[in-house]
């Protein structure tokens, strides 16, 4: 019972130092390695490698596989280049086999020891997150070490014995127990090492121990299915893609495995080395082979899980990774793009408004009730997402993004809602009382929202990239947008005054709504402020010299 604890406290280790590495890294060096990854892998064999390198950075495929899905999900890469990291990482896994059975048990209580004194003394720098990267990887080194030591008396049982002695040869059954090896050790990685010293202690053939090998592959690559079921679709197929590589691999083998048996055998190595020899090999070559194959298997994949179309009618949240929260860079880029989502929808909504303004169309009406329900379920969506975002752990910066966003999806929340009380008032003043808008006030009235569409888009390009200079043409364009709103006001009072019978009709309503308009207009231009006040230069006192 006490060895069985020992073997799953050891796993749990594992589990855990994969986490801390992870999220150290990603702390440290996640907007870079999102740059790297979602910009510098169109080529395949840039991905293949870029994917090695992740893999030997974060001591893990599954941590390689959480961060490309969770890419790919974003919307940050494509799947095909997804597929070839995903290749690179299996590579990336069998390098680490090998580097492990070093002996490098000095080296596990340096990492720990020198990463407590970092991570305590310098927590909230990247010195101190580089010392949570030692510690997990310090933690991952010991709980390999661990894993096989614990599973190592459990071998000695005689039932496990006789179970071992029923593994012949057949290559399925073996990858079947294999896979289950990855499976409860959480890692192909520890079971590789752990098929390596059984076959070095003799309970296992050379034929099993390469059935074993190739099951620890396929069992990680149904770890990162099973991870990924928290991922939207497009997540899914990169692991699915992965799934399906290894599984190919297996079918690749059963031919060749007596010849490849007989080759190891002639090469008169230890057991043990034989057997991390075959994982390289075979990951490599079966990675190299299998990689111009990647777009027919994206093709494939994205066949095979097509995008379900959203049911309820209500717009569900793309971008929101519910496995980024972890790590605040990530999880606040994905906030920015539902949140510029939002915004994007708003734009639909005041086009239809111009519709309903122009031609009283019943269908765009129902359109835009419908994209206002929209609008507020991605709005709590998002609060939602940021409010699970551990905020102690958050930067300066982090901090003060967090609350623009919070400030913006506010914004566009209830610009969605006046948007929405300005299409009730123009069905219940203009349709039920059958009254139109004179040429001049319809000129004018799409004249302002033409002003309010280009402010809208220039309030999002300033919020998406923080520059000054475009929040200053904002802040102008504010200004513009009031005095034209004003003169349109002076305008419709002179037809009045002329006793033009329209403009009389819908004096209240024209009125209200460049009023609407207005109100409009602020809450799209708010973020010239945020990004003029964080800059602390005068600049939004110079523009606001002139008036509001």
């Amino acid at each position: 019972m006490l060895t069985l604890l020992n073997l799953l406290s050891s796993i749990a280790l594992l589990i855990w130092g994969t986490h801390i590495v992870r999220t150290g890294i990603l702390r440290v060096y996640g907007s870079h390695l999102r740059k790297v990854l979602s910009h510098n892998v169109s080529k395949r064999p840039m991905a293949f490698v870029a994917g090695i390198a992740v893999t030997a950075l974060v001591q893990s495929s599954n941590a390689t596989a959480l961060l490309v899905t969770s890419f790919v999900s974003q919307g940050l890469m494509a799947l095909t280049p997804a597929l070839a990291i995903m290749l690179g990482a299996d590579v990336g896994t069998a390098l680490m086999a090998r580097v492990l059975t070093f002996d490098l048990s000095w080296l596990s209580p340096l990492l720990i020891f020198l990463g407590v004194i970092f991570f305590l003394s310098r927590k909230q720098t990247r010195a101190g997150q580089l010392g949570r990267v030692a510690i997990g990887l310090g933690l991952m080194l010991l709980a390999l070490e661990l894993i096989v030591a614990a599973a190592t008396p459990i071998t000695q049982e005689q039932g496990i014995r006789v179970l071992f002695a029923s593994l012949t040869g057949d290559l399925l059954l073996d990858a079947l127990v294999g896979a289950l090896f990855a499976l409860i050790s959480y890692s192909s990685l520890a079971a590789v090492l752990l098929t390596a010293t059984l076959t070095g202690a003799g309970l296992i053939s050379l034929p099993v121990a390469i059935g074993l090998v190739i099951g620890a592959n396929i069992g990680s690559g149904i770890l990162a299915f099973l991870t990924s079921s928290l991922q939207t679709q497009a997540g899914r197929r990169v692991a699915l893609g992965s799934l399906l590589y290894k599984l190919i691999g297996l079918l690749l083998v059963i031919p060749l495995l007596n010849p490849l048996v007989s080759w190891l055998d002639s090469l008169q190595w230890r057991p043990a080395e034989l057997v991390i020899a075959f994982h390289l090999l075979y990951n490599s070559l079966r990675c190299l082979l299998m990689l111009p194959s990647t777009g027919l298997m994206a093709r494939f994949c994205n066949w095979l899980l097509a995008d379900r179309p959203e049911q309820g009618g209500v717009a569900r949240p793309r971008h929101l990774d519910p496995t980024a929260l972890a790590t605040p860079s990530l999880a606040l880029a994905n906030a920015v793009r539902e949140t510029l989502r939002i915004g994007d929808l708003i734009e639909t909504m005041l086009g239809h408004l111009l519709e309903v303004l122009r031609g009283n169309q019943p269908t765009q009406s129902r359109e835009l009730r419908e994209l206002d329900n929209d609008v507020d379920s991605l709005y709590s969506a998002v609060k939602l997402y940021l409010a699970q975002v551990p905020r102690e752990v958050l930067s300066e910066q982090e901090s003060r993004r967090w609350a623009e966003i919070i400030e913006l999806a506010v914004n566009l929340e209830q610009a969605g809602d006046i948007i929405e009380r300005m299409l009730g008032k123009l069905q219940d003043q203009k349709t039920a009382q059958r009254h139109s808008f004179s040429d001049s006030g319809l000129e004018e009235l799409t004249e302002l929202h033409t002003r309010l569409m280009a402010n809208l888009r220039l309030g999002l390009s300033v919020f998406l990239s923080g520059d000054a200079e475009s929040a200053r043409q904002l802040l102008r364009e504010k200004r513009r947008f009031r005095i034209q709103e004003r003169r349109l006001a002076h305008s419709h009072v002179g037809r009045l005054h002329h006793q033009v019978v329209q403009s009389i009709e819908t004096s209240s309503l024209h009125l209200e709504l460049i009023g609407d308009m207005k109100r409009l207009n602020s809450l799209v231009c708010s973020s010239a402020y945020v990004v003029l006040e964080s800059r602390e230069t005068g600049a939004l006192k110079v523009e606001e010299v002139g008036g509001e």
